[in-house]
């Protein structure tokens, strides 16, 4: 599971800097960055929580989409990895 916990990280931190280029922000982020300080606007998290689901495959509950769930790329890996082991449960 090691290598999937990586795996997961790389790709949401991939995305989040994706999104910051668009808008010719720094990047630099580091998985425990808080993504307000990082410079994520409230319209660029909607932005970061659908393509976290594009990405994943998945659709978060409306219970899961929470500022703490979206703190930083570490929240997002722990709620997109707890989402992924209950979809193969």
């Amino acid at each position: 599971m090691q290598g999937t916990d990586a795996t997961v990280q790389n790709k949401i931190l991939a995305l989040v800097e994706s999104i910051l280029a668009q808008n010719a922000m720094p990047g630099g982020v580091k998985p425990d960055t808080r993504l307000a300080d990082a410079g994520l606007t409230s319209m660029e998290m909607v932005n970061l929580m659908l393509g976290v689901e594009a990405l994943f495959d998945m659709t978060l509950p409306q219970s899961d989409i929470t500022p703490e769930n979206f703190m930083s790329v570490e929240t997002i890996e722990r709620l997109v990895l707890s989402r992924l082991q209950k979809q193969a449960a």
